[in-house]
């Protein structure tokens, strides 16, 4: 076991990097942080924050020298960085793992591969193949870059096989899955954290609700059958188990109208979704990432209270802040904001929680500050 007194590393610097470190200096440890951005949230909290580009020789030598083990805070870390870095200390999650759910086309082939329940899919590398899979997914359907797409970018809607030329060309011709668009009845995610020693340990179900392709509000426990919720929490259980992993992963879910779950996308990391954590469970996602990068025992994730977590946009800000006093006259609303210079619309600047012992007076308490604000 790694323990308290020893500095860990985390490989980006955004609001996920910010509440490992956070989470790291309240067990004891030291932090370092590796990110170009000389204002990043999490480099302005870590005990050290290294101003340098991810592939930067210098920086990883120097990062690797003060660190006893490594995390990330995102999957499209350089993987050679990635292999440098495991090469000196201890790395989870694995850069193979990162590999896999880093990219869409492997993603999806590594659930197929498993039989693990995932939508209708077609792999476009090229123009060549695109009528090919148009036969093989059908239509409607929904094209995503391989690469590169979170929060709803990235993707092109295919309503009837013509568009799919189009579609292709306004994702710039960059390698793609084709999936079948679905009628969705909710959207559901699990996260997790898995040991060394291939110990899982789930949090309650995540019912998730999005607006513009951007997580808007989480709701735990989900308004959802216990059957249904222990299917999920199984599924997710053998994506970590099939992929070897270490560390603190998500899944996500799409319910379909026939109750039937299938996975949308693997998140090798800390989740939006699961922010909630850090309120309203014994232990949150981001001391698990830290007990699982220094081989501690995972902690409890029971539930202490239902909870509704709303996601703040830097659509709030307009020409000043919100007015957060509206917000704070709440008692049972907790605030976290990310430390951010620049809001910008659709940027992710904060949550907040509310905690109610019911799920239904806790959705409108959240509902009425978001109106407020």
């Amino acid at each position: 076991m790694i323990l308290p007194g020893n500095t860990l590393g985390v490989l980006g610097g955004g609001q996920l990097g910010r509440m490992f470190c956070d989470a790291a200096r309240t067990l004891g440890y030291r932090t370092v942080v590796l990110d170009p951005d000389p204002h990043s949230p999490a480099g302005c909290v870590a005990d050290e924050h290294i101003c340098a580009d991810y592939e930067d020789e210098t920086a990883l030598r120097h990062m690797s020298n003060r660190c006893v083990a490594i995390t990330v805070e995102f999957e499209n870390v350089p993987a050679n960085s990635m292999q440098y870095l495991s090469q000196h200390c201890q790395v989870h999650p694995a850069p193979e793992a990162l590999q896999i759910c880093r990219d869409r086309i492997r993603e999806k082939t590594f659930l197929r591969d498993h039989d693990l329940p995932t939508a209708p899919f077609a792999a476009v590398i090229n123009k060549s193949q695109l009528e090919q899979a148009i036969q093989t997914v059908g239509v409607p359907a929904l094209l995503k870059t391989a690469t590169g797409g979170y929060d709803g970018k990235g993707q092109q809607p295919v309503p009837e096989k013509t568009a799919i030329d189009s579609a292709f060309s306004e994702l710039g011709q960059h390698p793609c899955v084709l999936e079948r668009w679905l009628e969705l009845s909710l959207e559901l995610s699990v996260v997790l954290a898995r040991s060394a020693a291939g110990v899982t340990r789930c949090f309650p179900v995540v019912e998730n609700q999005h607006t513009n392709g951007i997580l808007d509000t989480s709701i735990v426990p989900a308004r959802i059958p216990a059957q249904l919720a222990q299917q999920a929490t199984d599924l997710a259980t053998q994506v970590a188990e099939k992929l070897g992993f270490v560390g603190v992963l998500a899944v996500e879910f799409f319910i379909v109208n026939d109750d039937r779950l299938l996975i949308n996308e693997i998140a090798p990391r800390p989740h939006n979704s699961g922010h909630y954590t850090l309120n309203a469970t014994v232990s949150c996602q981001f001391e698990q990432q830290v007990r699982m990068l220094c081989d501690l025992p995972a902690g409890d994730t029971t539930l202490l209270s239902p909870v509704v977590m709303n996601n703040l946009l830097g659509d709030l800000w307009d020409k000043s802040a919100p007015a957060w006093e509206k917000l704070l006259q709440h008692p049972a609303a907790k605030l976290h904001l990310y430390g951010k210079r620049e809001a910008r619309p659709g940027r992710k600047m904060g949550h907040f929680t509310v905690l109610h012992p019911t799920i239904e007076q806790a959705l409108r308490i959240s509902q009425k500050i978001k109106k407020t604000l």
